[in-house]
């Protein structure tokens, strides 16, 4: 799923490649899922209830090893709990600075939407089927 990073992080790193006060990125990422689309703006719609929260990961190269032609990607699986209540469904993922609100960094938008209900098994991310880049 090929995703971009919001404007808000666009802007953090032309401010620091031009000059500006440096950007220091977050030691954790949070990755979430969101019933809208991904934006640039990085606006999203996260489920509520149902034992949904954001995955806490470690902003390291062992979970996203170094960038390759342009892109960088998840080294292992990223699992979020069973849902115990209806998510609704679910048009993407992004990564996030806070485990609640903050500012969303990147988005990607699923390859086909997932309705997820109680009881359903826990919504995963494959290795390396998350990819970013600049574009």
């Amino acid at each position: 799923m090929p995703g971009f990073f919001t404007d808000y992080s666009n802007n953090k790193v032309l401010d620091q490649f031009f000059g500006a006060v440096a950007f220091t990125p977050p030691g954790t990422l949070y990755v979430g899922l969101s019933q809208s689309t991904s934006n640039k703006a990085g606006s999203i719609v996260e489920p509520t209830g149902g034992g949904y929260a954001r995955i806490a990961v470690a902003n390291s190269l062992t979970t996203f090893p170094a960038a390759a032609a342009g892109t960088k990607s998840n080294a292992a699986v990223i699992a979020f709990p069973s849902p115990s209540g209806a998510w609704g469904t679910l048009q993407s993922v992004f990564l996030a600075d806070a485990a609640v609100g903050g500012n969303v960094l990147a988005m990607a938008d699923l390859a086909t939407s997932k309705t997820i209900n109680a009881g359903a098994p826990s919504p995963t991310i494959a290795a390396g089927a998350l990819f970013f880049s600049h574009t």
